[in-house]
This record gives structure tokens, C-alpha cells and sequence, in this order.
């Protein structure tokens, strides 16, 4: 089935949405024909210039005439309405967050990648080409990894001309540093405050279109729900989190860039408040959702120390340029870290991938932390971490340097555990972080619905299945500053002289019900427990079935009991208050809600792909030095997800490589 087949079928959204609760067992299938990803043909290194060169555009005349709703104020959200508000478009710009620059953009504290290739090491845009996509195990599209490529050179000098204070060297030119998954030094930084000073920059440019008329802002706002008629995305159904008022809003387009969905493991690095809402609504109206099951668990967070943490704690990648990762080779030694002498230390990275050593990729480094930990050489009161030592680079470069590279990171270390990591090792261990899988999206970054458009981590199209660290804030700047800006006016030229969705219209009026009757279902369930105890059971049960490996008896398990969690929700969530307030239980309830859904389909689609590849690890398909395997022969694809009334059916995109070969994905 082709792209433009399956948005000829989207439901409009007068199609009553099935009742939330679960009636039968989830099964899937799998649909006929092929997803197109709709990329440039030709020479790969001009498709982008070519598609530019072609899309549609709208006199600025027109541009004030139309309506773009944009979710989400992170790098891609507020990229994105900065720039379509710069262009002249009205925006209507929407976060939970109290201000623009809350946004979990600020969590991302390494670094950002660009391939400008200013050192003498050896990098170029093609080895940047060939880096994300091996690191991805050859899950991406590679159209849109090339330009991802070629627009991170205009990425960092925007940025740096928006005001972000990027480190530098003596002689003045930018700083770089190395991340996992290369060899080359391509990663841009400010300090250990990367995400945070970029997020800034990019609100202090959304507030100046704010200030100029072209965005309204609207904050503590959340979307749950899409307005799709005509078979295309043309509103939002949002609530005010702070009175509880539910409203709908028409636009010509909407843009989704609302992050990832790591926080339906309950501990992840995400904040608490991070959901799958909006994209989840999204794709319950038709919007297919892509491989679900591609998680990445990064390998520094902090260990949970005690099961009533709400949430885990990142430390950045970049701590792996100058500490290193070691376990006590006794299992079960009590010994303090620095008395343990230096040959009953096991550098097991260092000694499994010596080509990279630390600098593995996030998968593998994950992959490698718990097989010491099951293997009982897990450190720490709960044996449950690994440890990160900066002794050999303190002793080399000093405190002074590692405090002005690290600084803000061993201060936050500090404050959370009550360890000096300038006195002795780090405790880190792989937990819930990043997710590859998103809403589908062609290379124009537009769903399988028309007129709604994705950004950053709320889409697919660029990791692949293990995302390179500090590809993260680049591919949301991408994505909000120089894809979005182009793709959406291609959209809405052919829009011009037509008026956006009325608020009272009937597609909008029936979205608009059916999210006060789901408000009603939750509040005026009978039941005994809080949101967060599904939540916390849910997490359990996906980092023991669905976690850093798999297994297909781990999957048929954890098939069932999400099933049986799915069942006791709605039989025995308990949500007081009411809607016409502040109400941060059903807040929760909805998001609860959302997350047993998505947590079902991430174990089909895990149970589903016979194959290891990135941080999908199944146990079944490895190869003898355990290393994961590939089957391309039968899932060089991405998988397309739809839910149906009769279950979950999987559409393919075929996936083919012709900058870089198909090669096995060796860091040794």
C-alpha cells in the first residue's frame, strides 16, 4: 500500500473512537503493498537542493491568512514556530510547560554533531553519513541521514548567531569533543549545559515572534486529542491545565513535537511530565506509528537506589571522553573503588571493542554494563551499576580542566548521590532514555495524514534503530529550523483562500466529546488505585520483558500482562477532583492511560521482528560472540504501525542503501 493509498482511506473524525477498555485479547497483521517515503530520486547528494527547489511556495501576502498549530516548544517545536512565524504565517504555538523554555530539549547536556569537518581527523559529511547510519544498525532512511548531514553545517552557525555561547578553543574557533559511535571529533558543546543554553537561544527567538504578533503562545496547555476532517489534520483538542477547560482549534496544518515516549518504562531520564499523548491521539485518528519497540537505554544514568524514585537521572555521554567504565573483576567485591588495585580492575569495554573502547556506541555500551551486572560484578548498595572513574584524567589534565569541561555534571552527581566524583569513581548503570520509534513520517516530515507534520523526537525517520549521541539536539534543529520551514508551506499553498476548520464544526464538535466523555470515564471510575501504581507496574513490567534484551518468552509475558494491566485500569484507577480544575490525577490518568496502549504495541512490534539489530536485542538472533544479528533478508524495513478495530496491522517501508553498503556493525 502506498503512502497516498492509505491517507485516501484516513477516517475523518466523526469515526466514534472505540471504547478505551479492553475487550479482547491484542493480536496483529500485516497489511498488502509497500509505505513510500516519498525521497528524492537521483543523485542522493543534490535530492535535497532538487525537493527545496520544487516545493510550492506562498506569497507573503497570503501567509498571514493561514493557520499553523504547532505542539510542543523544545528545539524542533520552537524552531519551528519561530521560523514559520519569521515567515509571516500565524502560529498558534502550544506546551504544558509554564514557559517555552522548560522544554525537555534542556535535559540533553553533551553536545550536538555537525559535520563541518574543521579538525584534521578525518571527518567529512560522508563520514558522518556512514557513522548515523551504521550506528543505527541500518534501520533509517538514508535520504533523510544525508540531510541531516548537510544541514547540520548551517545548524551550528544559526544557532551560534541566536546566541549560543558554544565553547572554544584558544585560538577562537568552536570547540569540539567526541561521542559514542565515532572516531572523529565532530561534537559542538557548552559545557555540560548543551541542551539548556541551545533551548534559550531557540525561546528566546519563538518569545521575539511572540513580541512581533506572528505566535500566540499558549502555555500549561496540553493537546489530547486531533481534529481530522476532510482526511486531513486540521485542529487540536487541547485542556487548560490549569482552569480544565477543554477547546478545540482549527488550523491548516499542525506539526507535532511533542519528544519521545522513554517515560512509559516510569524510570527513565525523562522528566516526570514527559508523555505520549499527543503523538499516541495522534495515531489512534490514523497516523502510523513506527517502530515502537526501538528504545534506547542510555548507558550513564544513575542507578535507581530505591523503587520510589519517580524518575532516573542522565549523566552525558561526553563523561566518557575522560572517565572510564570499569567493574571489579571478583563479583560481589565490597571493597571500596579506590582500594581496588589496578589489575583486579576490568576495563570491559576497553577490553570487548578496543577500536572504540568507551566511545561504543549507546546499545552495545548498555548491553555490555548489564552483563556485568547479571553477572554479579554490579557495584553500588543495590549491585546494580557500573563504575565511572575519573582518577587517570584528573591526575593528567588537573581539576581546573575537568571542572571547566564537567563542572555543572559532577555538581548535579554530588547533589544526588552525596559522592564527591572528584574523590572517587561515578555509579552508573543503562537506563530508559531516548526513543528511535515515533509517528511515520515521509522526507518531507508529513504522517500518513495529511497536514500533520512531525518534529525531533516525536518522529522515525533519523536514528534508525540506535540514535549516536548528540544526534539528538541536531536532529530536532534540523527539523525546526530548516525541514519544517520548507515542507509545511509546500502543504499550505494549495490551501490559500481556504478558511481553517471552525472550532464549531462537526468533526471538531465530535473530537471535542469524545475527550470530555474519556475525562468523565476516568473521573468517575470506582476504583481503589492512583495512576502512578499502574505506572510504576507498567515500568516493571516492560524493563524485565521489553528492556535492554529481549527474548520471545520475555515478550509473550509481557504481551500478557500489559493486557492484564490494560484490564485492571479501567476496572480499578481512581482519579478524584473533577475537570473544571487543576487536576494533575487525571492528568496522569491520561497519560496512564496512553502509555498501556503504546506499551502493547512496543511488545508486538518487538515480538514481531525476528531480529537483533540496535538496541532491539533479541536474545534468539545473536551471533556466537553475542553481538546483535541482523536479518536483512526479511526486516530491511522500517515497520509502520496501524490500530484497527481487529488489531494492530504493520505496514513496511523497504529500506535500501546506496551511499553506504550494508555491512556488519563491528566496533571492535
Amino acid at each position: 500500500m502506498t503512502t497516498e493509498a492509505y491517507r485516501d482511506e484516513a477516517d475523518d473524525a466523526t469515526t466514534p473512537v472505540a471504547d478505551p477498555r479492553p475487550t479482547a485479547a491484542p493480536h496483529w497483521s500485516v497489511a498488502d503493498g509497500v509505505l513510500d517515503g516519498n525521497a528524492p530520486t537521483g543523485d542522493p547528494h543534490t535530492a535535497w537542493d532538487r525537493r527545496r527547489t520544487d516545493y510550492r511556495l506562498v506569497n507573503p501576502a497570503n501567509r498571514p491568512k493561514l493557520t499553523v498549530i504547532v505542539v510542543g516548544t523544545g528545539l524542533a517545536g520552537a524552531g519551528a514556530a519561530a521560523a514559520l512565524g519569521e515567515l509571516g504565517y500565524n502560529v498558534e504555538c502550544f506546551t504544558f510547560h509554564d514557559a517555552p523554555r522548560r522544554a525537555h530539549s534542556v535535559a540533553a547536556q553533551g553536545g550536538i554533531n555537525a559535520a563541518r569537518g574543521r579538525k584534521v581527523d578525518g571527518d567529512s559529511l560522508s563520514r558522518f553519513v556512514i557513522d548515523t547510519l551504521k550506528g543505527g544498525d541500518f534501520r533509517a532512511r538514508e535520504a533523510d541521514v544525508l540531510r541531516l548531514a548537510e544541514e547540520s553545517v548551517r545548524v551550528i552557525d544559526h544557532l551560534q548567531a541566536i546566541g549560543a555561547p558554544f565553547a572554544r578553543e584558544y585560538g577562537g574557533q568552536l570547540a569540539t569533543r567526541s561521542f559514542g559511535g565515532v572516531q572523529v571529533s565532530r561534537t559542538y558543546y557548552t559545557r555540560g549545559q548543551t541542551g539548556q543554553q541551545l533551548q534559550v537561544a531557540a525561546s528566546q527567538a519563538l518569545l521575539r515572534q511572540v513580541a512581533r504578533g506572528t505566535v500566540n503562545l499558549h502555555t500549561r496547555t496540553e493537546m489530547l486529542d486531533l481534529i481530522v476532517a476532510d482526511g486531513r489534520a486540521q485542529g487540536i483538542i487541547t485542556r487548560d491545565l490549569v482552569t480544565g477547560h477543554v477547546q478545540a482549534w482549527g488550523a491548516h496544518a499542525v506539526v507535532l513535537a511533542t519528544g519521545g515516549y522513554g517515560s512509559v518504562f516510569f524510570h527513565s531520564t525523562l522528566a516526570v511530565n514527559s508523555n505520549a499523548t499527543a503523538t499516541w491521539r495522534a495515531h489512534r485518528r490514523g497516523a502510523l506509528f513506527a517502530s515502537p519497540s526501538f528504545v534506547q537505554f542510555h548507558p550513564t544514568a544513575l542507578p535507581v537506589s530505591s523503587r520510589w524514585q519517580s524518575k532516573t537521572v542522565l549523566m552525558s555521554e561526553s563523561l566518557r571522553n575522560d572517565g572510564w567504565i570499569w567493574v571489579p573483576m571478583t563479583p560481589g567485591d565490597e571493597r571500596h573503588p579506590n582500594d581496588i588495585p589496578e589489575p583486579e580492575r576490568d576495563y570491559y569495554l576497553e577490553r570487548r571493542y578496543p577500536a572504540y573502547g568507551n566511545l561504543t556506541p549507546r546499545d552495545i555500551a548498555s548491553r555490555a554494563a548489564r552483563a556485568e551486572i547479571v553477572a554479579g560484578r554490579g557495584v553500588g548498595p543495590l549491585k546494580n551499576s557500573v563504575y565511572l572513574d575519573f582518577r587517570d584524567a584528573l591526575n593528567r589534565l588537573g581539576r581546573t580542566v575537568i571542572a571547566a569541561r564537567y563542572g555543572n555534571l559532577f555538581d548535579m552527581y554530588r547533589d544526588v548521590t552525596g559522592e564527591d566524583p572528584y574523590r572517587q569513581p561515578m555509579r552508573i548503570a543503562p537506563g530508559a532514555h531516548f526513543t528511535m520509534g515515533g509517528l511515520w513520517s515521509d522526507y518531507d516530515q508529513m504522517t500518513s495524514i495529511p497536514g500533520l507534520f512531525v518534529g525531533g523526537e516525536a518522529g522515525n525517520n533519523y536514528h534508525g534503530a540506535n540514535r549516536l549521541g548528540a544526534n539528538s539536539l541536531l536532529s530536532a534543529c534540523v527539523d525546526g529550523w530548516f525541514t519544517l520551514p520548507y515542507s509545511v508551506p509546500n502543504w499550505l499553498a494549495v490551501l490559500v483562500g481556504t478558511p481553517p476548520l471552525s472550532p464549531d464544526a462537526p468533526e471538531a464538535t465530535v473530537a471535542l466529546e469524545q475527550v470530555r466523555r474519556r475525562s468523565e470515564q476516568l473521573i468517575g471510575n470506582p476504583g481503589s488505585q492512583r495512576p502512578t501504581q499502574f505506572h510504576r507496574r507498567l515500568g516493571e513490567i516492560l524493563y524485565a520483558g521489553c528492556g535492554v534484551s529481549r527474548s520471545e518468552a520475555s515478550l509473550r509475558r509481557a504481551v500478557e500482562q500489559v493486557w492484564d494491566l490494560r484490564v485492571e485500569f479501567w476496572a480499578d484507577v481512581r482519579v478524584g477532583g473533577s475537570g473544571a480544575q487543576l487536576n494533575q490525577e487525571l492528568e496522569r490518568a491520561w497519560r496512564v492511560a496512553d502509555f498501556l496502549e503504546l506499551a502493547e504495541l512496543m511488545v508486538i512490534d518487538a515480538l514481531d521482528r525476528t531480529e537483533s539489530c540496535g538496541a532491539h536485542f533479541r536474545e534468539e538472533y545473536a551471533w556466537p560472540d553475542g553481538e546483535a544479528r541482523r536479518n536483512d533478508d526479511d526486516w530491511l524495513s522500517v515497520s509502520a504501525w496501524e490500530s484497527t478495530a481487529d488489531g494492530f496491522v504493520r505496514h513496511s517501508e523497504p529500506l535500501d542503501f546506496g551511499l553506504v553498503p550494508l555491512q556488519v556493525r563491528d566496533y571492535r
